[in-house]
């Protein structure tokens, strides 16, 4: 186990382990009508099976760091996804090939990676969570996503009842998204990664790592200095999982950064004429990514903010959103999470989405 990653807790640990509150990063959920826990991909799959055989409804649960439940909790049958281990499945002169299992805590593998000099994954330091989750989110950070070293993805298909692959060019990967990301048809089971065999980082493609680090942008680094160093930087923004630091009891970054075509970008940038360029990366084609966390500056919503019933903005960071006593409710968290939105609507005419998965809840 690594020291940034670990079963999730609540501040007063419910003795009841239907309580889904156990098993996620906020803390927050109601109770699971049953739960299983699966420790390899053939009991994922015999799990799931049960369930439908009940005609249960399932929910997938493994890290629980991206994930939002009601206080109304789950009805059906909570499969917790606790399968372990990684290995070598093809290799190249220049290439190897890693096959990690869906329950793999997330940041354990990348670890391994930058200790075994397979270039590809470092950026994605101290992300919280599983291994298959992942390619769900097509997971980011600090330059890097998922996308561009995963080569596919095992899954049991519930539709067609088998166990199968699914490429990467057959995933939909997109920002923060992919085809099971708003779909239950597929159960990820295990993930193959492509990355290089390097002791060198692949270029440092993100200003701010690149300044923390003292070299240029398209730079490479030593690997475990790429790690230490988006450790550090997480870390100083609290989305490093820490049981003594309630800022990290979050999802991390609860929207994802807004999306605009052309004409939507000049009008937030008249609307906020006032306030300097709105930080924008260029997308495809057209298409211009804004930085979410200063819209929610800029609307009125500083670190710290606080929510109804002890949830709050971070305060390391405004795009996270905290169950900061580890009292809260999700309802309070969905109350703040929805002020944000409205009042960065209000301000910059930009509608905010969230990141993570709800499960019995809405924003």
């Amino acid at each position: 186990m690594s020291d940034v990653y670990a079963e999730p807790t609540t501040g007063a640990e419910p003795t009841d382990p239907a309580i889904l509150a156990r098993y996620t990063t906020l803390r927050l959920g109601g109770t699971a009508g049953r739960l299983a826990t699966a420790t390899s991909a053939e009991e994922i799959v015999h799990k799931v099976q049960e369930a439908e055989r009940r005609d249960d409804p399932v929910l997938i649960l493994a890290g629980g760091s991206n994930v939002v439940v009601g206080d109304q909790g789950f009805p059906g049958t909570v499969v917790l996804v606790r399968s372990r281990g990684l290995r070598v499945v093809a290799e190249e002169a220049d290439t190897v090939t890693v096959r990690v299992e869906a329950g793999e805590p997330w940041d354990d593998f990348v670890a391994a990676t930058v200790a075994n000099g397979w270039s590809g994954l470092e950026c994605l330091s101290g992300i919280p969570g599983s291994a298959g989750a992942t390619p769900i989110q097509n997971v980011g950070a600090y330059g890097q996503e998922v996308a561009e070293t995963i080569t596919g993805v095992q899954v049991y298909d519930r539709t067609e009842g088998g166990v199968g692959r699914i490429d990467a060019a057959d995933c939909g990967f997109a920002y923060r998204g992919s085809i099971f990301k708003y779909s239950d048809r597929w159960v990820v089971l295990s993930v193959d990664f492509r990355l290089t065999r390097s002791p060198l980082s692949g270029p440092v493609r993100y200003a701010e790592l690149a300044r923390a680090l003292g070299v240029e942008v398209g730079d490479r680094v030593p690997l475990a200095d790429a790690r230490a160093t988006v450790l550090r930087l997480r870390a100083g923004k609290g989305m490093v999982l820490d049981d003594s630091d309630p800022d990290t009891w979050s999802v991390g970054s609860f929207f994802t950064n807004p999306v605009l075509d052309r004409e939507a970008y000049q009008l937030l940038r008249e609307r906020a004429a006032d306030l300097g360029e709105p930080p924008s990366w260029p997308g495809a084609g057209d298409l211009v990514k804004i930085s979410a966390a200063w819209l929610i500056d800029k609307a009125g919503f500083a670190k710290g903010h606080p929510g109804p019933e002890g949830v709050a903005i971070s305060s390391k960071h405004t795009l996270a959103l905290t169950n900061h006593t580890g009292r809260a409710s999700t309802a309070a968290l969905v109350a703040l999470a929805r002020e944000i939105r409205d009042g960065v609507h209000d301000r910059f005419g930009v509608t905010l989405h969230p990141e993570p998965v709800l499960v019995n809840c809405t924003v």
